[in-house]
């Protein structure tokens, strides 16, 4: 007899379904699509966008970060601690101001040297060329 398998589901915790039903989407078809073929596949808008970039950290994966930071406020580098626990992800809104412009709310938590973290950020998104990127955000 086989063993079903799970999908791992996507650290960015999208849920599919509504109320006790409600799923969470794995991996490879929520951000997955986005971080290992970010170069075909774009984020379709900038909450998948944000959402990606959270799992990009959750996985540090700084190629993604970086290629998705617009050019004005991108750092040069980028690095991880590896104490560092992610523990959620929660979107409070996506505000589409117009075609090229959008805003997402969001609070990331995680755990650093057993102190728990709470980032609270309204974060803005440009789109050039088709592709969003992450420009700036205001810590709430």
């Amino acid at each position: 007899m086989r063993k079903a398998t799970t999908p791992t589901a996507c650290p960015c915790g999208r849920l599919q379904g509504t109320g006790a039903k409600a799923q969470p989407v794995a991996y490879a078809d929520c951000c997955g699509r986005f971080l290992d073929h970010w170069d075909t596949q774009p984020a379709p808008d900038a909450e998948h966008l944000m959402r990606s970039r959270y799992t990009a950290f959750v996985r540090e994966r700084a190629d993604y970060l970086l290629a998705t930071w617009h050019p004005s406020h991108r750092p040069v580098t980028l690095d991880f601690d590896p104490a560092t626990q992610w523990l959620g992800l929660e979107v409070r809104g996506h505000w589409v101001q117009d075609a090229d412009h959008a805003e997402v709310e969001f609070v990331a938590r995680h755990r650093l040297g057993g102190r728990a973290v709470r980032l609270h950020e309204r974060s803005r998104f440009v789109r050039e060329g088709g592709r969003w990127f992450y420009v700036d955000g205001d810590h709430r």
